[in-house]
């Protein structure tokens, strides 16, 4: 069922990463057969100086490696397994087992901006992409600067409400900056853990139309909901699991829920 007027949108964290390894090529195609509207990633600079779908700044979570991010290139982490660490959700519980043995099954490499753009415009349909940069970083202004040059290079540095349309996500202010000055057609979301006394009526720095809350936020400060869109702002909320948090988020009209799970939002929206 296609989306309808008044519903969130529903974006796949890190793609659909309760069920696949998160930031992973099968983790956001899974996302897209869902159904999920859009598909949420973390961006950080490989040594080499690409741009590499990871939320962490080091690779032990999530790999079999170990160090820095920062101070890989991309053939050595093409040479990691990103995959065999996660123990996916099977259809039997008993089933459940961790796969950390890496076999080819299970192995996933790991994933290039470039990557996740082709197979957002593979899609042949409407994709909110989500793109947060990671911060602080040894390579500071550069991930925004690499950002906006591999946006511009697949034409998707201003909207497209018919294609691929990526908004830009941060926690730091300046690196939202950034991007308004770099591209100023690309639209941003300012992420907020915490709420800062400048922000609590609900006023976002100019040229910024979207907050990006953590649920445990709205949670503590539910008003901010409503204040935001008093001013004309949206709101896309963080990371939205359970029915408890589902059902507050609903409540206080999110304008996007960012979830692990796309299909159980789905399923509760009656899509």
């Amino acid at each position: 069922m296609s989306r309808r007027t008044g519903d969130p949108l529903v974006f796949a964290h890190r793609g659909s990463s309760a069920t696949q390894p998160e930031h992973t090529l099968a983790a956001y195609l899974h996302a897209i057969e869902e159904g999920a509207d859009g598909l949420e990633c973390d961006v950080r600079l490989t040594r080499d100086g690409h741009l590499v779908c990871l939320h962490d700044r080091r690779l032990e979570r999530t790999s079999n490696g170990r160090g820095l991010v920062s101070e890989h290139t991309l053939a050595e982490l093409n040479e990691l397994d990103f995959g065999s660490w996660h123990p996916g959700l099977p259809e039997v519980a008993d089933e459940l087992i961790l796969r950390r043995a890496g076999t080819a099954e299970h192995r996933a490499q790991v994933l290039t901006l470039d990557g996740l753009l082709s197979a957002a415009l593979a899609a042949a349909r409407p994709v909110r992409l989500l793109i947060e940069t990671k911060h602080p970083t040894r390579y500071g202004n550069a991930v925004e600067e690499r950002l906006v040059a591999t946006l511009t290079r697949y034409g998707l540095h201003r909207p497209d409400p018919d294609g691929v349309h990526v908004s830009v996500m941060s926690f730091s202010f300046g690196a939202v900056r950034r991007c308004r000055v770099l591209a100023p057609e690309l639209p941003t979301v300012l992420l907020l853990d915490l709420l800062p006394p400048w922000l609590r009526d609900g006023s976002l720095p100019e040229g910024v139309r979207v907050a990006g809350p953590g649920v445990r936020l709205l949670r503590a400060r539910p008003r901010l909901a409503r204040r935001l869109h008093e001013r004309g702002h949206r709101f896309y909320v963080w990371t939205v699991n359970t029915d408890e948090d589902l059902d507050l988020v609903l409540d206080l009209d999110a304008d996007g829920v960012i979830t692990d799970r796309p299909r159980f939002v789905l399923d509760r929206l009656g899509r």
